[in-house]
């Protein structure tokens, strides 16, 4: 029997895999803000997944630049925060709409990246 968090973990992990999928249509169209804000939604999502899982806190960006030092930490992987910190980059290009598409497009890349490194540490709980 799945409990809360075992289905929370689940929205988060979906959430993120369809949000990068978002982003990359979204710039294809020609949007590169809602592109970037969808990706940095991916990002967020998938720290959330992880964040979730363990019990901690993911309400705030201060608790998601947190949960990803401590993930990448745990992980031996301090390449997450760069990873990261491209994301956010995205987020604020949503509101000022100043890169590139070649600069989101790589954005996108990175938070592919990102994602395909968090979301095995979030499996998807078992079918009911």
């Amino acid at each position: 029997m799945r409990n809360g968090r075992d289905e929370a973990v689940e929205k988060y992990t979906n959430r993120s895999r369809s949000l990068i999928l978002q982003a990359q249509e979204e710039l294809d169209k020609g949007d590169s803000p809602q592109a970037s804000e969808k990706a940095w939604g991916a990002a967020a999502q998938a720290v959330k997944a992880i964040a979730e899982l363990r019990g901690w806190e993911h309400r705030t960006h201060a608790h998601l630049f947190r949960n990803l030092t401590l993930i990448s930490t745990e992980i031996g992987e301090p390449g997450l925060l760069a990873l990261f910190r491209e994301a956010s980059s995205l987020h604020q290009n949503f509101y000022e709409d100043a890169q590139t598409v070649e600069s989101v497009q790589g954005g996108i890349d990175h938070v592919s990246r990102l994602i395909d490194k968090l979301l095995p540490l979030a499996p998807s709980s078992p079918a009911r």
